[in-house]
């Protein structure tokens, strides 16, 4: 237990909240199992939420926000869109863990959920986006520009996907030069 001094802070809730949703969708989000893996008591959860939905809707928000645009910020600022789309790719391989819990996959799941519905449409239009601006930088036009964007994204998820179930994947390395050679028009 940790020394009731010790105070969590909020977002300690909010990303023990988001591990779980990684591990087993928003049904994995419950106040005493968390607060047992934190090492706390239930007061400490109350001290920052009213319930279980105030965590979830600050768990979706952080998450919408650190995996769309703000997370995204880094890459939007290089100007150089085949540097850019080459250090995307590569962060996007070597973040996917094989047999590694993903907060987006989990999510899936609960895709009915209008909360959940609105943090990976706002995720997934930032990342849309971004892979359209950079592929029409790169002389695309409009139309194919989104188009590329929205095959690339796809490959992310199928790639993200297949971990899940793949304990043999490639090293990060190597996917990352694929990606590159695939999604980067020469």
């Amino acid at each position: 237990m940790v020394n009731e001094s010790t105070r969590l802070s909020a977002q300690d809730w909010t990303r023990a909240a988001l591990k779980a949703i990684a591990d087993g969708g928003l049904a994995a989000v419950a106040v005493e199992p968390l607060a047992r893996t934190l090492g706390v008591t239930k007061g400490s959860f109350y001290a920052h939420y009213r319930n279980r939905d105030e965590l979830i809707t600050a768990a979706l928000a952080e998450w919408a926000r650190s995996h769309g645009e703000a997370g995204l910020a880094e890459f939007a600022a290089i100007a150089d869109p085949a540097q850019r789309l080459r250090e995307l790719l590569t962060a996007v391989v070597h973040a996917v863990q094989p047999l590694a819990p993903s907060v987006h996959l989990s999510l899936l799941g609960d895709r009915n959920d209008p909360r959940v519905r609105d943090a990976v449409g706002r995720v997934n239009r930032a990342r849309l986006e971004l892979l359209a601006r950079t592929y029409r930088e790169l002389g695309l036009p409009p139309d194919r520009a989104v188009s590329r964007a929205r095959v690339a994204y796809a490959a992310i998820l199928g790639l993200l996907h297949l971990a899940q179930t793949d304990p043999d994947a490639p090293q990060s390395a190597l996917l990352a030069d694929e990606a590159t050679a695939i999604f980067l028009p020469s």
